[in-house]
């Protein structure tokens, strides 16, 4: 193995010990605890009816920024006397389904640029729902950058969440899929956005002079995730999984053909751009001629290692805003593991 394969994971298992100790000591309360409300004033999540593409990109872009604000994570982020926000997020997250909220923070990416478009997958796969050969819907993706580096020339850990409408009809209410992908935790000096690969699977994490999720930062994050997701397996909380994708349309869930990894990456067709800070490079008014990320898929292949990616489809972009709502209204509800 080598020594980068022996630092990532090295810290890997450092988060993973120090977290399953930290989880041995209250996991088993936790879930008596949440009387309190995690939302609303239960702790149930309620009726989900879907939403309506239109409505939820209105307020998505109904409060654009005049400057872009660079907001700072710290430990203390995540902490309000002894109470453990970031650990009350993520079980809302994996609870609530709606596609807008209330004003509330987000804890782990908070500096983000919004987009919409059209996602059509036009490979052949063995996929079903809207992995299927021919699937084509609205989407609102959200860039994001964790922490609080944003700019090139910082060790940046950069992703996209996207929230899959299935229709072409911006006036149809429908129930939507939410998917997650990310780069290394640890950060990479990638120039452009455009050029990193994001996937599902964040199992990967180098270890850099400034690591995003080193230290008591990556130590809380993990016992958060592991907590919400009720398990004292980290490794199964940093991949997640695609099924909400690949049952859309689906009548029985058992028979859906889900990949196992995804990947979103920039359009080769597509110019990069050279700005300070990512927000500013995915600008639609950057890309005249169109701006588009490439759909990968793999079912073949091993987590730290090689994967056998197909390029199966493209997410057209034809508009981008970054807003207090895209940062602070837009949900993205976390598929809990199967």
């Amino acid at each position: 193995m080598s020594e980068r394969s022996n630092n990532t994971m090295s810290t890997f298992l450092t988060i993973a010990a120090i977290s399953m100790a930290f989880s041995a000591c209250d996991i088993s309360d936790t879930y008596e605890s949440t009387s309190q409300p995690l939302w609303g004033g239960t702790t149930e999540a309620p009726g989900y009816e879907g939403s309506r593409f239109g409505d939820v990109w209105a307020q998505v872009a109904s409060d654009p920024y005049s400057q872009l604000p660079q907001q700072t994570v710290t430990v203390g982020s995540f902490f309000s006397g002894w109470h453990n926000k970031l650990t009350r997020a993520s079980k809302r997250t994996l609870a609530r389904r709606d596609d807008l909220l209330p004003r509330f923070d987000k804890l782990l990416h908070p500096n983000g640029l919004c987009a919409r478009g059209t996602w059509r997958i036009t490979a052949s796969t063995p996929y079903t729902g809207y992995f299927a050969t021919g699937a084509e819907g609205l989407i609102i993706g959200r860039a994001s950058a964790a922490l609080s580096a944003t700019l090139q020339g910082q060790y940046r850990s950069l992703g996209f969440a996207g929230k899959i409408f299935p229709t072409l009809d911006e006036d149809e209410r429908v129930k939507t899929a939410n998917f997650f992908t990310i780069d290394d935790l640890g950060g990479t000096l990638t120039d452009h956005y455009l050029d990193t690969g994001l996937t599902n699977d964040i199992i990967h994490i180098s270890v850099r002079p400034s690591s995003v999720f080193d230290g008591p930062v990556g130590v809380v994050v993990a016992q958060s995730f592991m907590t919400a997701d009720r398990t004292f397996n980290v490794a199964q909380t940093l991949i997640r999984q695609l099924y909400p994708v690949s049952t859309i349309g689906v009548d029985d869930a058992d028979n859906a053909e889900t990949p196992v990894w995804l990947m979103i990456t920039g359009a080769a067709d597509v110019p990069r751009v050279d700005r300070a800070d990512f927000r500013d490079e995915l600008d639609i008014n950057n890309y005249p001629g169109g701006l588009a990320f490439e759909i990968w898929a793999a079912h073949i292949g091993t987590r730290l290692g090689w994967k056998d990616w197909k390029l199966i489809g493209r997410i057209d972009i034809d508009d981008t805003v970054a807003s207090d709502s895209c940062d602070h209204r837009l949900h993205f509800s976390h598929p809990k593991h199967r």
